[in-house]
Order: C-alpha cells, then sequence, then structure tokens
C-alpha cells in the first residue's frame, strides 16, 4: 500500500482480529520516508479503556440496592481502575512484541470512553491518514445489540478506514 502515509492508526482491544489487523498493517503499509528534517511516518497503536463507571456497571454517585455503601465505592472504582492499567499495559506489551520485529516507527495511545467515539476523534486528533481495524464476526443480530464499532468508525472517520476480516 502507498508509501504517502504518514500516521497510520490501529486500534486494538486485545481480541485476535485487532492484533491481526495490526500485523496486516505492519506487513502491507508503506509510511511515507521523510525528508531528513522531517518526523518519520508512524504507525499509532491505539487502545480504548472504558470508563470505570462503565466498567463496573455503576453510574458515578449511584449506589445500587445492596451494593456498596458511599465509603467504599471510591475503593471500588480505585481497584477498578488498576484492573483496567493493567489489562491495558498487557494489549500494549503484546501489540509491541508484534511490532518488535518490524523496522517501524510505533507510538502507543491510550484514551478513555466510548470505543466508537473515542477511536474516531483519535483520528481527527492525531491526523490519521488511515485508520486500521479488525472486524468481529458478529451476527445481526448480536451486532443489532451490541454494535459494531468497526461500523461506525467507517461512516464517522474523517478519514480512510481499512477494515481487516478474519480470513481463516
Amino acid at each position: 500500500m502507498s508509501g504517502n502515509l504518514q500516521r497510520v492508526i490501529v486500534a486494538v482491544d486485545g481480541s485476535e482480529e485487532s492484533m491481526k489487523a495490526l500485523r496486516w498493517a505492519l506487513d502491507n503499509i508503506k509510511l511515507r520516508s521523510p525528508p531528513s528534517h522531517a518526523e518519520a511516518g508512524s504507525f499509532v497503536i491505539l487502545h480504548v479503556q472504558s470508563p470505570p463507571s462503565i466498567a463496573t456497571g455503576l453510574n458515578p454517585g449511584a449506589i445500587p440496592f445492596g451494593g456498596p455503601t458511599d465509603l467504599e465505592v471510591p475503593a471500588f472504582t480505585a481497584a477498578i481502575e488498576a484492573h483496567q492499567r493493567r489489562i491495558t499495559e498487557a494489549i500494549l506489551d503484546h501489540a509491541l512484541k508484534i511490532c518488535s520485529d518490524k523496522n517501524v516507527n510505533v507510538k502507543t495511545d491510550v484514551v478513555i470512553g466510548d470505543p466508537k467515539e473515542k477511536i474516531c476523534e483519535a483520528a481527527v486528533n492525531l491526523h490519521a491518514d488511515l485508520l486500521v481495524m479488525g472486524s468481529r464476526a458478529f451476527g445481526p443480530i448480536r451486532r443489532m445489540f451490541l454494535g459494531s464499532v468497526s461500523n461506525y468508525c467507517t461512516n464517522h472517520a474523517q478519514c480512510p478506514v481499512m477494515i481487516v476480516k478474519d480470513t481463516a
């Protein structure tokens, strides 16, 4: 694929589909070779972490019936945040290991929020030339209830989007 791309974002969520998309991008996309005074093209590995309120199923400040007291919620939220950080670190470590034998400039970025919206925002904020994502094989019913991040990004991202489907 073209050598005129300066910044390619690859969204990873820890799924095998997202890691296959990363492998595909590294193997098939050639970044722009910069003049001596310019920054080299880069791949940005993007991970979107859920906010603790979504991960716990709690609205901020909401105490479920029979649930934790006001004093227990901050500790619970802190534990969830620490757990999410460990998951994020594991996902990024795995992605960086995939990149380690390639001779490419790789950066990482972590944002917190709804993946559909945050991936599209990151594409704008990072001035992406291309967004690469994996696609999970959700059936129509499951997709209707869970939504499709790749479908949303295809329709809302401000840059071209490459969906890497599992061919196995």
